[in-house]
């Protein structure tokens, strides 16, 4: 079977890790509702960046002899963002990788889950795989998003930079410290 017959909106799982089959597309940003509220509007009305990703079914014999069947799933998008440093937009990469595994009902994975380092899920009839991307790029959001390097907004970068500026009486001070005369 080839990858042009699975739906990614409606997945076989089963029938994609039997196949071994590999899809990869892209989506526009703007279909991702839940991702884009943690988005900074743009004042250009300009598009959100489009979400690629690639979904690769396979089938694994487990160390109790049974296949397993499992989906590595890897997403990618960019996101505008507000830094927590300096409260200015910034334009974030976010990139998503995880490998499921799949069992056969809730019971069996929530047994299997803790020895497994995948994620393990009941496994479903149909899967959403967009539903599962946006899962995925929420879940790789980065809990305070920041510049690599910028400076505080305002009265707090400026407290900060008088920190920083030599004090020219410091070392007089400290020289009057070291001699005893006046107080420490």
């Amino acid at each position: 079977m080839n990858s042009s017959a699975f739906n990614a909106r409606r997945l076989d799982v089963a029938a994609l890790a039997q196949a071994g089959a590999r899809l990869a597309g892209e989506w526009p940003g703007r279909d991702f509702s839940r991702l884009q509220r943690d988005a900074l509007a743009t004042d250009d009305g300009a598009e959100a960046d489009a979400v690629a990703w690639t979904a690769r079914g396979e089938l694994r014999t487990a160390a109790d002899g049974l296949p397993r069947i499992g989906l590595d799933l890897q997403a990618r998008t960019r996101l505008r963002l507000q830094c927590q440093r300096c409260l200015l937009p910034m334009l974030c990469e976010l990139n998503a990788h995880t490998r499921l595994r799949f069992a056969a009902d809730e019971a069996t994975a929530e047994r299997l889950d803790p020895d497994s380092d995948d994620d393990i899920l009941a496994l479903p009839s149909v899967l959403d795989l967009r539903e599962l991307v946006e899962d995925e790029l929420i879940l790789a959001l980065p809990p305070f998003p920041r510049h690599d390097r910028c400076d505080p907004p305002g009265p707090l970068s400026d407290a900060l930079t008088r920190e920083a500026e030599p004090k020219p009486f410091a070392a007089l001070a400290a020289l009057r410290r070291s001699s005893g005369d006046g107080p420490a």
